[in-house]
């Protein structure tokens, strides 16, 4: 049968999600989650649904791919089709040729997971490997440990609260409390949360959204920063502690996330969390 690329509409949404779901297990390399489409609901279901891609034969999606950016897919593979050789060169002839409607022309870049035959034929084809990102884990099969400071849940009222410590946690940042509630109301936030940390004065000092794939499947953090004001008092650790907490409770097996290599910062917080580093993982991309 001929692998077919679509665009699955604001209705095909849910099925995309659910094969995310389906794919998510312990051992995976790095790779797409449920939570990254849950993350960009925040621009609306109607964007989010023009940046999805699909690859399909006979009905069956294997591959799900999300414009994260103007020039970077975003792209896992079924686990049985990881080295599927028809959809390895459908991908790659639909990433190459702009007129396909998956990426411009110009310099852009394709995440894919580590080992897929994709992966081979993109090298093969000229695409170059970029920067270093750190992926890490940590296991939830024990009791996760207090994180040290007043955590909250955050609801419809506390938007505002999540949205002022993710503008200051992020450098031109523009996320708001219409754009938390527009997340909020996408079908992935139904398994999610976000949690904000308080110091002692109560103020609000950093921030997280965690995204469970389901029980006895790893649950991603995405995203997670601290106010600028309040950095290097160890807010960062307290948070992705209370972050594996909660991801713990939604039944997820293990707390997954990924960050860039050169944020040493971000990665010693999430090692002091218990997080355990897994081996970096680069994009491919091609030069205009």
């Amino acid at each position: 049968m001929t692998i077919v690329l679509g665009e699955p509409g604001v209705d095909g949404l849910g099925e995309a999600v659910g094969v995310l779901r389906e794919w998510q297990h312990d051992g995976a390399p790095m790779q797409l989650h449920p939570g990254d489409l849950g993350w960009f609901w925040r621009s609306g279901a109607e964007a989010t649904s023009e940046a999805v891609r699909t690859w399909s034969r006979d009905g069956r999606i294997l591959a799900v791919g999300l414009l994260d950016g103007p020039g970077l897919l975003r792209l896992t593979i079924a686990p049985d089709a990881q080295r599927d050789t028809e959809l390895a060169q459908q991908l790659v002839a639909d990433v190459t040729e702009p007129e396909r409607g998956v990426l411009p022309e110009g310099k852009v870049s394709i995440e894919a997971p580590a080992g897929a035959l994709v992966q081979d034929l993109l090298c093969e084809d000229g695409w170059n490997l970029d920067e270093p990102w750190t992926p890490l884990r940590r296991d939830l099969t024990e009791p996760v440990e207090e994180p040290g400071v007043r955590i909250e849940v955050v609801g419809p009222e506390q938007a505002h609260v999540f949205a002022t410590v993710h503008r200051s946690a992020f450098d031109g940042s523009t996320f708001t409390d219409e754009r938390w509630h527009a997340m909020a109301a996408g079908l992935p936030y139904a398994d999610a949360r976000c949690l904000v940390a308080y110091d002692r004065q109560g103020n609000a000092v950093a921030s997280v959204t965690v995204w469970s794939a389901g029980p006895g499947r790893p649950g991603l953090l995405e995203p997670m920063g601290v106010h600028r004001e309040h950095r290097g008092h160890g807010y960062g650790k307290a948070i992705s502690v209370a972050a594996a907490a909660a991801l713990q409770e939604l039944g997820s097996s293990s707390a997954i996330v990924c960050t860039p290599s050169s944020n040493v910062g971000a990665v010693a917080a999430y090692q002091s969390a218990g997080f355990q580093q897994r081996p970096e993982v680069r994009d491919r991309y091609r030069d205009a």
